[in-house]
């Protein structure tokens, strides 16, 4: 899926392990990063150029507002302070887990929607797209592979906006991943916490078969 378009313009939003390393594998890439925090914008970019030299550490507004393509790198238990104006029409990449024995019960999401189904709910006026959350950081930094190579790991993604979802993968593509597309949301049901999914390590040939089985055929793409 390898595309020669001019590069994206990707905001993070959170400078912990998992957006750091997004951040990284986006700047190695090829593409504009902008990495930001609620924390103040100088005191990020200290951080910021050791760990992610190429970066743009920014305020969130100045990340998000011409943004391409924006990466929740947040704890789910903080999705609430994701500005959902700022948000508005852009794609929004969800890489967040409910961890009930490990974060504690949250009510919202104890309910028959999938957590992403919930985060779009939130997020009413942006494209979520579901994926990267069934691999570790470390697996990040240490599994992603040209296109072409035979060990590619394969992502999933799920998402209601199929020109959303085309560029989801468009960028897990140039990121070093094979994307396979699971369905709608709903269909992130089949790679949340506890699936053989979320559990395993897959080639996409391997990915699309496992989806078949986690994935009732309505919600397939």
């Amino acid at each position: 899926m390898s595309n020669p378009a001019s590069p994206l313009k990707v905001a993070v939003l959170g400078a912990g392990h998992v957006g750091t390393v997004l951040a990284r594998l986006s700047v190695a890439a090829g593409h504009d990063v902008r990495l930001a925090t609620t924390r103040d914008a100088r005191e990020l970019a200290l951080i910021a150029d050791f760990l992610v030299p190429g970066v743009t550490a920014t305020s969130i507004p100045e990340a998000v507002s011409d943004a391409d393509l924006v990466i929740a790198a947040v704890p789910l238990h903080r999705y609430r302070t994701l500005d959902v104006e700022a948000l508005r029409g852009k794609v929004v990449v969800d890489l967040m887990n409910y961890w009930a024995g490990t974060d504690g019960r949250i009510e919202e999401f104890e309910v028959p929607d999938t957590s992403a189904e919930v985060i779009a709910a939130f997020l009413d006026g942006s494209q979520t797209v579901k994926t990267l959350n069934h691999i570790g950081y470390h697996e990040m930094e240490s599994d992603h592979r040209p296109a072409g190579d035979p060990e590619r790991r394969a992502v999933a993604l799920a998402g209601n906006d199929e020109d959303a979802k085309a560029l989801v993968a468009r960028f897990l593509d140039e990121i070093g991943f094979d994307p396979v597309d699971a369905g709608d949301l709903a269909a992130s049901a089949g790679f949340q916490p506890g699936t053989p999914i979320f559990n395993g390590s897959f080639d996409a040939q391997q990915m699309r078969a496992a989806l078949d089985v986690a994935v009732p055929e309505p919600q397939r793409a």
